[in-house]
């Protein structure tokens, strides 16, 4: 049996622009934490992260989508967060990390859900609309992409992967603020290093750049290629809110523009950031999913154009 461990709550303590209600579920095994904020009838918007992150990473963009009327729910991936820590980094695995969001989808019923994601949190969020797609209105990526291990793989991501695996040393909050525009204030970091109280507790943020699929053989390559079969008929709603700093993710936007059918007349956008575009432009992302969301239920008559933020030469 996995060893699991769960970090103390007064590691939480008083985080900056945090004040949300903590849940939590057993996903068949660890405890998974989610926030569920806004009005419980409305349509959920459900806010994936990715690595070395936390729910924390959409604490400014929940207010502005709940207050819109939307029910927000962020889950923090198992070995995040508030969530339980696997202990092994051998522990972890691209289907466990499925299997455990739709324990939590299947718990809380969700459907009719629009899929906000970056980062790993695109790797699991669209295959999990793939896989569910009944369950899915509208996608929303930001700097992420679903790869097959056909893609070539950016030098960038080779430098990290080898990082996460070998380097003893692994700072959570500096990785974070290093992928932004932003600095970070002392409690920012202290937020993003809370999750981590010791480095036993660091093997899942170590064990995804390792399970990203970057050879045909992995074993995720199959099941990502039959995502995309269901993507490339995908004729929902498919929003790209990528950023013009993403060494990692670039040009991700316009390949899935080109390949997937929803995309189509969409208001895509490109915000101003790094890696983690909602520390940087995190009113701007929640105010594009707003006006997708206002866009699809009719409320918002005039067509929405593309904006491109990206700084002009």
């Amino acid at each position: 049996m996995p060893e699991y461990l769960r970090t103390p709550d007064h590691c939480f303590e008083k985080l900056p622009n945090y004040p949300f209600t903590p849940n939590y579920l057993d996903v068949g095994g660890p405890r998974m934490h989610y926030l569920d904020e806004g009005p419980r009838n409305a349509d959920p918007v459900l806010m994936l992260h990715g690595e070395p992150t936390w729910s924390y990473l959409y604490r400014h963009m929940i207010p502005i989508c709940a207050a819109a009327g939307h029910r927000v729910i962020a889950p923090d991936l198992i070995g995040f967060g508030k969530s339980d820590k696997l202990a092994k980094v051998e522990d972890y695995s691209y289907q466990k990390h499925m299997d455990w969001l739709l324990s939590l989808l299947d718990h809380l019923d969700l459907n009719n859900i629009t899929l906000v994601c970056q980062d790993w949190g695109s790797l699991l969020g669209l295959r999990l609309a793939a896989e569910n797609a009944t369950r899915f209105k509208a996608i929303v990526v930001g700097n992420g992409m679903l790869p097959t291990g056909e893609e070539k793989v950016p030098g960038a991501f080779k430098i990290w992967r080898a990082f996460a695996l070998n380097s003893p040393w692994f700072p959570i909050s500096r990785i974070v603020e290093f992928g932004s525009f932003k600095s970070f204030s002392k409690d920012e970091r202290r937020a993003y290093d809370a999750p981590f109280p010791a480095k036993k507790y660091k093997a899942g943020t170590r064990a995804f750049p390792a399970l990203v699929p970057i050879t045909p053989d992995n074993p995720a390559s199959e099941a990502n290629k039959a995502a995309w079969k269901v993507l490339e008929k995908w004729d929902k709603p498919f929003l790209t809110t990528f950023s013009n700093g993403d060494p990692i993710t670039r040009g991700g936007d316009k390949y899935m523009q080109s390949r997937i059918p929803g995309a189509k007349g969409m208001p895509h956008i490109t915000l101003k950031g790094g890696h983690f575009l909602q520390e940087d432009a995190g009113t701007e992302f929640a105010n594009a999913v707003n006006a997708l969301l206002a866009t699809i239920k009719g409320t918002n008559k005039p067509a929405l154009k593309a904006v491109n933020l990206e700084p002009t030469t």
